[in-house]
């Protein structure tokens, strides 16, 4: 009778697998999409982004999952197309049924994800820093709003410590981030009485690859004061750039650069001698020493070396946008274990203020209104390695300001999500 029972058992199992019904391990798992750009022009700051949220997941797997279960990461490839990011999204929140998606690094993607999330009632977590300008109840912003990066670069530069610059160009890729974290950087320079006349404004395309007459155009800028480059280029094009500026002798010293978007993974293909001195503006720097960030870096070291992930196995780097990964995933983990769910509303509603310990050297805290995370500032020379030696920092974290004071009209929105109870 017993026999009879489990091969019936077993008959119709099988019969419903074979209709598609689930798959057999669907009950014993959680899916985690995984949506970074691995082709493309994107695809040399986004891969290492995927191989961040892999490492995650197999060492919470290793340590026993989230609520008893294991992670299942779902990996799909946007190939740095932003209407291609919306429609993955869909796949993995419909087809895939995802608990959650960590990925995106351009707003244009983002900006291409969140009608979809919102619709779907999906949850996404965003890595980068961006232009602000946005809450949305479905998205988790791990990355830094302009006053946690770009205004403190500025306010550093203007500094006697950061050499006194007077004229000012905003050279950046031509989408949402670069143009609206200029306008706000613009404000902010007119608030502190630079002129119109010493702000100079260029945009490149994606991919852009020939520096040679914006390099030249910065240089007779230059000649009229004290001048410093705002660079909000993304991508690969970052490299023709700095090779450009290295071949036209443009030195720190002389013009110093400082970039929203190149890190350690960025600075990999290129001759960083000559661009020694020049700067970056992050949350988070390889070289920043705590024992917390030696335990990242070792991690990642290991990983890289049994994954053998191309250039990180020889040469393994951690950055800013993986620390935030990072931070936001073991997040994620915590407040489903709160809320001892994955739905989506439960989920948002344990992540205010949870806090986890960051690479960084700080306790990393999510703000219990607005999503975004609080965030120590760090501003970075480039060292002939590769490396950053920080050369200015906040005194701790500092709370994101998502909706710019810089923008009229700002003062009146509320700090929290539109649909978001508190």
């Amino acid at each position: 009778m017993q026999r009879r029972f489990t091969l019936k058992a077993l008959t119709a199992s099988v019969a419903l697998a074979a209709l598609g019904t689930a798959p057999a391990f669907a009950a014993d798992t959680i899916k985690v999409g995984v949506l970074h750009s691995l082709s493309g022009t994107m695809a040399i700051s986004e891969t290492v982004l995927k191989d961040t949220v892999l490492m995650a997941i197999e060492d919470i797997n290793k340590k026993g999952g989230v609520m008893g279960k294991q992670l299942e990461p779902v990996i799909v490839d946007p190939a740095s197309n932003w209407p291609l990011f919306a429609e993955k999204t869909k796949q993995l929140l419909g087809q895939d049924k995802v608990s959650v998606i960590f990925g995106c690094w351009t707003s244009v993607s983002r900006k291409s994800v969140l009608p979809v999330v919102e619709e779907m009632n999906g949850l996404l977590f965003y890595p980068v820093q961006y232009e602000g300008e946005e809450l949305s109840k479905n998205v988790f912003y791990t990355g830094a709003a302009p006053n946690q990066q770009a205004i403190p670069a500025v306010d550093y530069l203007m500094s006697k410590e950061g050499g006194g610059a007077k004229r000012w160009v905003l050279l950046g890729t031509d989408y949402v981030y670069p143009r609206t974290t200029n306008k706000i950087l613009r404000a902010y320079l007119k608030s502190k009485g630079v002129k119109e006349s010493d702000i100079d404004e260029k945009y490149t395309p994606f991919g852009h690859s020939d520096y040679q007459t914006i390099v030249a155009d910065v240089k007779k800028f230059s000649a009229g004061g004290k001048t410093a480059v705002v660079s909000t280029i993304n991508g690969d094009s970052n490299v023709p750039f700095y090779k450009e500026l290295g071949n036209a002798g443009l030195k720190a010293k002389d013009v110093p650069v400082v970039a929203f978007s190149v890190g350690e993974e960025e600075l990999r293909g290129v001759d960083t001698k000559p661009l020694v001195g020049h700067l970056a503006a992050w949350n988070y720097f390889m070289s920043i020493k705590n024992p917390t960030n030696t335990a990242f870096i070792k991690q990642w070291t290991e990983y890289a070396k049994a994954k053998k992930i191309p250039g990180h196995m020889d040469k393994p780097l951690t950055n800013d946008p993986m620390e935030a990964t990072w931070i936001g995933i073991h997040m994620w983990k915590q407040a489903v274990e709160k809320a001892k769910s994955t739905d989506t509303d439960k989920v948002i509603a344990a992540m205010a203020g949870q806090t986890f310990n960051a690479p960084s050297g700080i306790v990393s805290k999510m703000d219990e209104k607005n999503h975004h995370l609080h965030k120590s500032v760090f501003i970075g020379e480039i060292k002939a390695d590769g490396q950053f030696n920080v050369v200015w920092k906040t005194p701790g974290p500092v709370k994101a300001k998502p909706w710019s004071p810089y923008i009229e009209g700002n003062d009146k929105k509320p700090d929290q999500p539109a649909g978001k109870s508190m």
